[in-house]
C-alpha cells in the first residue's frame, strides 16, 4: 500500500489539538501553555526546513553539506542540554561538557553503525546518516541533560557530605561517587524504560514511520531493534562521559569542592 500524502488541512486539524491542550494548560494555570505553543511552532518550522534541506542533500550527495548539517545539529543539541539544567556550569563549560559528550558518543556510534553494521556506500549517504545521527543525538541529549542536571543539583544539596568526606581524606572521585552513580541512573532511566516498553506498550517512532511508508513489518522491527541498541549505547557512553567531566569540574587541582563553578538558572 502506498503512503497516503497529508494535506495542509490534515496538519491544521492536528495543530488544533495542540491549541486545545495549551488552552487547557492556561485554564489550569500550569504555566506551560505558551512554551507548548512556541515549541509546536518551532518543531513545525524546523521539520519543514529539514525536509527541504534533505531533499537537496538526497539529490546532491554532498559530504560537505552533510558535515555542516551534522555540526548544526550538534550545536543545537549542546545548547538544549545546557538549557535544561537547573544548576549549570558557568562559562564555556556549561555548553562544552554536553556538546563534547554527545560528539564522542553519538558521532562515533553513528559511524560504527554506518561502516560496520549497515555498511552503506558511501557511508555519508544522507538517507541513513541524518536519521541515525538525529535519533542518537536527540536521545543522548535527553539522557545527558538529565544526568548533568541531577549531578549539579545533588552536588549542591549534598555539599556538606562531600566536604566532610574530603576532610576525612577521601579523594574527589570517592567523595562524589554516590552522586555520580545517582546521576547516571537518572540519565539512563528514559532509554531503559523505552526499551522495556517497546513493542508492548509503545510502537517506536522509526518502526511506525517505516510501516506507514510501506516497509515489511518484520524488516521495520529489525531496524528498530538496531536503533534502540544504538541509542542505549550512545546514551550510556554520553552520560558516563558527561558525568565524569562534570564531576571533575566540580573540584580544583587540590581536590577542593568548587560549587562556585555552578550557577543557578
Amino acid at each position: 500500500m502506498d503512503l497516503i500524502p497529508l494535506q495542509p488541512l490534515d496538519l491544521a486539524l492536528a495543530a488544533l489539538l495542540v491549541l486545545l491542550t495549551a488552552a487547557l494548560s492556561w485554564q489550569l494555570r500550569l504555566g506551560v501553555g505558551q512554551r507548548m505553543l512556541v515549541a509546536a511552532v518551532r518543531s513545525a518550522v524546523q521539520l519543514v526546513l529539514l525536509g527541504l534541506l534533505l531533499k537537496v542533500l538526497f539529490l546532491t550527495l554532498d559530504a560537505l553539506l552533510m558535515a555542516v548539517l551534522a555540526l548544526v545539529m550538534l550545536t543545537v543539541a549542546g545548547w538544549e542540554v545546557m538549557a535544561r539544567q537547573q544548576r549549570r556550569f558557568s562559562g564555556v563549560w556549561g555548553y562544552s561538557i554536553g556538546a563534547l559528550s554527545m560528539f564522542l558518543s553519538s558521532f562515533s556510534i553513528t559511524l560504527l553503525a554506518l561502516l560496520l553494521i549497515i555498511r552503506v556506500e558511501p557511508w555519508y549517504q544522507p538517507q541513513y546518516l541524518i536519521p541515525l545521527l538525529g535519533m542518537l543525538l536527540g536521545n543522548s541529549m535527553n539522557g545527558i541533560a538529565i544526568a548533568l542536571d541531577a549531578l549539579g543539583r545533588q552536588a549542591w544539596e549534598g555539599r556538606q557530605r562531600i566536604e566532610a568526606q574530603l576532610l576525612l581524606g577521601a579523594p574527589w572521585h570517592q567523595a562524589i561517587a554516590e552522586i555520580r552513580r545517582d546521576a547516571l541512573r537518572a540519565g539512563l532511566i528514559p532509554i531503559i524504560n523505552a526499551m522495556a516498553s517497546a513493542g508492548v506498550v509503545s510502537l517506536p517512532g522509526m518502526m511506525t514511520g517505516q510501516i506507514l511508508a510501506g516497509s515489511p513489518p518484520l524488516e521495520a522491527a529489525k531496524y528498530q531493534i538496531l536503533i534502540m541498541f544504538l541509542i542505549a549505547a550512545g546514551t550510556g557512553l554520553g552520560s558516563v562521559a558527561a558525568v565524569w567531566l562534570g564531576a571533575r569540574r566540580l573540584f580544583d587541582e587540590r581536590e577542593r569542592l568548587r560549587l562556585d563553578r555552578l550557577r543557578m538558572v
